[in-house]
């Protein structure tokens, strides 16, 4: 029997320094919906599979004990108090994908990952503690932030439908998967449909999970992915093999790789950050619903769980997602559903601590795991062809005028580029832009020579700048 939360109170947890300590069945019921969830979506996680073995270079037993390594820090955020369902820093894997092929698959590809992931564990360590986050992103200029993200859901995009790319190889199942999703979680006829149909509300609770399905399935159906071959018993990950691709046996980066990582773990922040926003956001969306819990809705706790899991990737899974603080999809299901009252799901820590819970003891499901091992590259393409959307029209929304979004455009042309250092290039080209044609035009005023003039335009746009710095905040997604 789990602990009783008071009405109006914090669910039940012991302290632990900064973190709030809760396990299942002790200090929150399972939830029945999100372990069917956790069945399914599981395998999400599985298909970084194939990337793990492209662009590391690594066989599949070792690329499973790297998934046993991310279901442990799955379940982290919500063991440790953080009320987010977590997942990859995903806009930023079209990025991550850029910077690593600049490597040969391999030793060098997995230094290049190991310098990345702890840099991102640093940057999130120390802003969480100084709490300096939200300085960081507001100083960034608009333009170039918003360039990031829609050029990272160009790139995502773009890697699906180029030449020889999966739309090329499956493209029935990638568009039929593609299109059931976005009309769940997106279309604004099918939320009206949402208001008196019960079957089409209890389909949106499960996310992009119905589309998923129906992708695999038309693969199936069509010839496009290998039936699969159901075998029994329990997953063998080896993880003996997997400490041949670990830093351990490989040995350190040197200075030049980490120096090259830098300017693609300041944008995988940048996005991460916009997704604590946007997940606290759906919290207190529906937070006014729930008088019954208070949620502690810690910034730095977020920053110091996803410090934690990027750690132990870097050390003992270096991952191309990278750990990210939300899951949109799933973290979006979750919040809906809890937004129906205790009745359907007691807290939000039960929700996500179900969910994920169930994904780990899921990766040592042999016949789920064989079931889905031949089509772990649609679920990959329909999070990405997701992402790319919601990237895009998030980072469209944050541009104010056509300054903006022509500095953003080309931020996010250049960042998009099949080029190992576009991030670099698409970050200096943001800068360069920003100072020369968002806050330049008062250099015309210094040729013409009127000192005055000059302090007063000066003076305008600094106020100016600082107006929108502060109205802007941190982008979402």
């Amino acid at each position: 029997m789990a602990l009783t939360r008071q009405p109006g109170g914090e669910q039940p947890h012991w302290p632990l320094g900064p973190f709030k300590l809760r396990l299942p069945f002790i200090h929150y019921r399972w939830e029945y919906p999100e372990m069917v969830q956790g069945l399914i979506m599981f395998v999400v996680g599985l298909a970084m599979i194939p990337l793990l073995q492209k662009y590391l270079g690594m066989p599949y037993e070792a690329a499973l004990a790297f998934c046993v390594v991310a279901g442990v820090g799955y379940m982290l955020p919500a063991l440790l108090g953080v009320p987010l369902v977590p997942g990859w820093i995903t806009p930023a894997i079209p990025v991550v994908l850029l910077f690593l092929q600049g490597f040969e698959p391999g030793p060098e590809a997995i230094k290049a990952m190991f310098a990345l992931q702890i840099e991102v564990t640093l940057i999130f360590l120390v802003l969480g503690i100084t709490g300096l986050g939200n300085k960081l992103v507001t100083v960034i200029p608009n333009s170039l932030k918003s360039g990031i993200i829609i050029g990272a859901g160009i790139a995502a995009m773009m890697g699906e439908l180029k030449a020889g790319g999966r739309i090329d190889n499956t493209p029935v199942s990638l568009i039929i998967g593609s299109v059931v999703c976005a009309y769940v979680l997106f279309s604004l006829s099918f939320k009206r449909i949402l208001e008196t149909n019960t079957l089409a509300k209890r389909i949106s609770n499960f996310g992009m999970v119905p589309g998923m399905v129906l992708a695999m399935l038309v693969g199936w159906a069509v010839g496009e992915y290998a039936l699969p071959e159901v075998q029994w018993g329990i997953t063998k990950p080896d993880f003996a093999l997997m400490w041949q691709y670990l830093v351990f046996s490989t040995g350190m980066p040197d200075a030049s790789t980490f120096m090259l990582a830098i300017p693609t773990a300041i944008i995988a922040y940048v996005i991460a950050f916009g997704d604590i926003v946007v997940g606290f956001t759906l919290v207190k969306r529906v937070d006014h619903l729930r008088k019954d819990e208070q949620i502690d809705d810690s910034v730095t706790r977020v920053h110091l769980v996803t410090a934690i899991r990027n750690a132990l990737h870097a050390f003992l899974a270096p991952w191309p997602g990278l750990a990210g603080p939300l899951w949109t999809a799933a973290h979006a299901t979750v919040a809906e559903r809890y937004a129906l009252g205790r009745k359907a799901m007691d807290s939000i820590f039960s929700g996500g601590g179900t969910f994920w819970i169930t994904g780990f003891i899921a990766l040592f499901l042999l016949p789920l795991v064989s079931i889905f091992k031949p089509v772990l590259p649609i679920a990959l393409s329909l999070t990405l062809v997701l992402t790319a959307y919601i990237c895009i029209m998030v980072g469209m929304e944050e541009l104010k005028n056509s300054t903006e979004r022509g500095v953003a455009g080309i931020v996010a042309v250049t960042l998009a580029m099949p080029d190992p250092k576009s991030t670099v290039y698409a970050v200096v080209i943001g800068l360069v832009l920003y100072f020369l044609i968002e806050r330049g035009h008062h250099i015309g005023k210094r040729e013409q020579g009127d000192l005055s003039i000059l302090a007063d335009a000066t003076a305008d746009v600094q106020a100016g700048d600082a107006h929108g710095r502060s109205a802007a905040g941190a982008p979402a997604r």
